[in-house]
């Protein structure tokens, strides 16, 4: 299986920079632009264009996996027996190293740094396609970040002063994520656990659906080559998981013990399922609030009354955001809200959007108005859509029980917070 290459395209649709189509002719990667182009042109909803689309125009039938992150679209043709999901992992390794060199991606940072854009091209991808370096801290001994000095280097035409370190090269680590010789004066490792909670709600406040899924982030500043063992307080309740290279999978199957070498710096550590042990045979997590919605679908407009209220005890819900589709031909909104919130109406998408700074418990939230629509019967949406965050708290209670380090004399601190985002459809 093999890529064709790799097309970065503004919100314009015009091409920032691509990889060399060296086996196919020069318009391949024209073909897949104007298809993904024209698909845009003629849909309302560029999130309705569908993610693998056909293209036709060559000798042999192609495809184009793209993706949207930010202001960009990423483009993979593929051709031949290829799985667009290997074109997807691929796109989305692509743009984590693109966050690790640039923070911030946008047209503008990659337009600065091109080159250093061609030569990501050139060491992420070989001449038959297949993907080759991803790991970003082998990348940074091949490709140096720009930075200031580096910049200041180059425009002055001066060479060999800007390496990584003095007396390291490439690959000149045993071991492909970690570099060689790294020291630190304080050693220490962050753990940061974000989950989201996917649940369908029915109208009569019961969940369909729902599941929580996570992913442990690390923050990695160890000296030398530190070999860790990290064992998790409730590691039976994680399922579906997925491991970060460094990970050895016999000791997690054998002893559900994180056993590995870290890389240095910033990584995904894994990324879980979790499935509650006190809950039904459906595995059912509980939504952290309780929505009352009344919509009254009138001759061209309605009537909204929605009140919302917190489940938590002791936490507090914030950038909690309530969307209602009213359909197509609305035509705009009249409404109030209680303790400070506001709303607003995008005419562009027909969206009702109510927003709430912080939903705290023992509290009523209100929102209240009518809406008109060109149509005469009105379709909206059948279900709202919220969302939220809960600093500080893990719907898995996900907690370090212990973290033995071998291989290094030190004793390292060591850190770990949560986050929780919920993504909800409450159905009326």
């Amino acid at each position: 299986m093999a890529i064709d290459g790799l097309i970065i395209l503004d919100n314009a649709g015009r091409a920032i920079a691509q990889s060399g189509f060296h086996s196919f002719p020069p318009g391949y990667p024209l073909l897949h632009i104007d298809a993904l182009n024209n698909a845009l042109a003629n849909t309302s909803r560029p999130e309705d264009v569908d993610p693998v689309l056909y293209v036709s125009g060559l000798d042999t039938p192609s495809a184009c996996c793209h993706v949207r992150r930010g202001d960009l679209r990423y483009l993979c043709p593929v051709s031949g027996d290829v799985d667009p999901l290997y074109a997807f992992a691929f796109l989305q390794t692509f743009v984590d190293i693109l966050r690790e060199y640039f923070g911030h991606v946008s047209a503008e940072t990659l337009r600065e740094n091109f080159d250093v854009v061609y030569q990501l091209f050139e060491e992420t991808l070989d001449s038959g396609g297949h993907p080759l370096t991803t790991s970003p801290n082998a990348l940074r001994d091949i490709v140096l970040p720009p930075t200031l000095l580096h910049k200041v280097l180059s425009a002055a035409g001066v060479s060999g002063l800007a390496t990584s370190s003095a007396n390291s090269h490439p690959f000149a680590s045993p071991i492909p994520w970690r570099k060689a010789g790294v020291r630190y004066n304080n050693n220490e490792i962050f753990f940061d656990v974000v989950e989201t909670l996917d649940a369908v709600v029915n109208k009569n406040g019961t969940p369909a659906v729902s599941s929580v899924w996570g992913r442990v982030d690390c923050n990695c500043k160890l000296s030398g080559t530190p070999d860790l063992a990290l064992t998790f307080s409730n590691a039976s309740t994680l399922t579906d998981c997925s491991f970060h290279p460094c990970i050895r999978l016999q000791r997690w199957a054998r002893d559900k013990v994180l056993s590995f070498v870290p890389p240095d710096g910033k990584f995904k550590l894994m990324e879980y399922r979790y499935t509650p042990v006190s809950a039904s045979s459906m595995n059912q997590v509980s939504v952290p609030f309780i929505l009352r919605p009344m919509v009254k679908v009138d001759e061209h407009g309605g009537t909204i009354d929605v009140t919302l209220s917190s489940r938590l005890t002791t936490r507090t819900m914030e950038n909690v955001v309530v969307e209602l589709y009213l359909g197509q031909g609305a035509t705009g909104a009249s409404c109030m809200v209680s303790h400070g919130a506001s709303w607003s109406f995008n005419p562009k998408t027909s969206m009702l959007i109510w927003e709430l700074k912080a939903v705290v418990t023992s509290a009523n939230y209100s929102l209240r108005g009518t809406f008109t629509s060109s149509a005469e019967t009105p379709r909206a949406s059948r279900a709202f859509r919220v969302r939220f965050d809960i600093p500080q708290h893990n719907f898995s209670a996900l907690k370090i029980e212990q973290l033995k380090l071998t291989g290094e004399a030190y004793k390292p601190y060591k850190g770990m917070r949560g986050n929780s985002q919920g993504n909800i459809e409450w159905r009326w």
